[in-house]
């Protein structure tokens, strides 16, 4: 008995032995470096933005979805809100709500092309992916935009003592997700879904209505995130979240939310978020190639995947 315990603690808690280990490679290999203080807070600023769109990703993949508009999203929340606060002369308040505001509108009209119509989710996210990559391009002319309130650096430069105010707002974000999850029947909602959607729906749960809030979430957790982006950044540019979506996805899978529906914890994506942020910075001080690093992260949303697939098989038999 006293094996069995053992052996699902160590279980349940695996991702974080892989992150340990990683930090520990990383640190000797890096004489150190990896492991200072200056370097732990720049993990935290470069975590921050993905990790606050991973929330609302684990949404949509725990009912079997997918949204890989997100990074689109992020882009032209960058477009936007820049644009409102340098040409319009918005206030950034003001402009920071409209921007969230069309974030989440975004992720209504996924909910709407996926729900109500029945496009998959795959190809309805990525058809908004592409026009609003779009829209971002044409809103910017392609050039960036920057010059906006100093004070807009509160989000994602300002530091609260030593720690980032972009990572306290992520570390908000995951306390907010883990809320609707865990205490809420919302959250009950997700996992019904991605478990058995047919079934879901004849227990009398709202399929199409819980599918529309799930990608405003999705939507509206992706323009935050590229608020802070934005921040941190100090310029719009139209391609700044090109590709994050992959990230984001391999961060949620990684952290054990099975890409099948139906499984996965908040706590397991935050473990996933730190072994990317972790893996990118170690891979950045050892001066790996930006190319060897693509590679690097497909393989392990490869094998995260691969993972998850055969432990579903095994279920199975």
């Amino acid at each position: 008995m006293k094996n069995l315990k053992g052996n699902n603690l160590i279980k349940s808690n695996a991702i974080w032995i892989v992150f340990i280990i990683e930090v520990i490679i990383f640190a000797i290999a890096s004489g150190g470096t990896f492991v200072t203080g200056s370097n732990i807070v720049n993990i935290a600023r470069q975590v921050s933005y993905y990790g606050i769109a991973s929330i609302g990703m684990t949404f949509v993949i725990l009912i079997a979805g997918i949204d890989l508009s997100i990074g689109s999203i992020i882009t032209l929340v960058n477009v936007v809100c820049a644009f409102l606060m340098v040409n319009a002369g918005m206030n950034m308040w003001v402009a920071v709500f409209a921007a969230l505001i069309m974030a989440t509108l975004i992720g209504v009209l996924n909910g709407a092309m996926v729900a109500s119509i029945g496009i998959p989710a795959l190809i309805a996210t990525f058809a908004t992916q592409t026009i609003f990559e779009g829209v971002a391009y044409l809103i910017s002319g392609g050039r960036p935009i920057a010059g906006f309130d100093s004070n807009f650096g509160l989000f994602g430069r300002w530091s609260l003592g030593p720690i980032p105010i972009c990572a306290i707002i992520m570390i908000l974000c995951f306390a907010v997700g883990s809320f609707i999850l865990n205490k809420t029947y919302f959250g009950r909602y997700f996992y019904a879904i991605g478990g058995n959607e047919e079934a879901a729906e004849l227990s009398g749960i709202r399929v199409n209505r819980v599918k529309y809030l799930i990608y405003a979430l999705s939507g509206l957790f992706a323009g935050l995130a590229g608020i802070v982006l934005l921040s941190r950044s100090g310029s719009a540019q139209s391609t700044v979240g090109k590709g994050l979506e992959f990230d984001v996805i391999t961060c949620v899978v990684l952290g054990g939310v099975s890409v099948n529906g139906g499984v996965g914890r908040m706590s397991g994506v935050v473990a996933g978020v730190l072994i990317i942020g972790s893996l990118t910075n170690g891979m950045i001080l050892m001066d790996v190639s930006e190319y060897t690093q693509m590679v690097v992260k497909g393989i392990v949303l490869a094998i995260a995947v691969g993972i998850d697939c055969l432990s579903k098989k095994r279920q199975t038999v």
